[in-house]
């Protein structure tokens, strides 16, 4: 087998599988926003709860 029929099979295996790359879905950007969420939230429970101790 010649080396240009190599290049012709390897990019014709590329083209083909190129439609089972494209059909996994993008990482969710949900998953970042929870624990920026989530984090904001524990902050805010922190400073709630130095101010409660704080007042009493």
């Amino acid at each position: 087998m010649m080396v240009a029929d190599m290049n012709r099979l390897e990019q014709a295996a590329r083209v083909s599988m190129s439609g089972f790359q494209e059909a996994e879905p993008p990482p969710a950007p949900h998953s970042s926003l929870l624990l920026l969420r989530l984090g904001a939230i524990a902050l805010l429970a922190a400073v709630a709860l130095t101010a409660a101790w704080q007042l009493f």
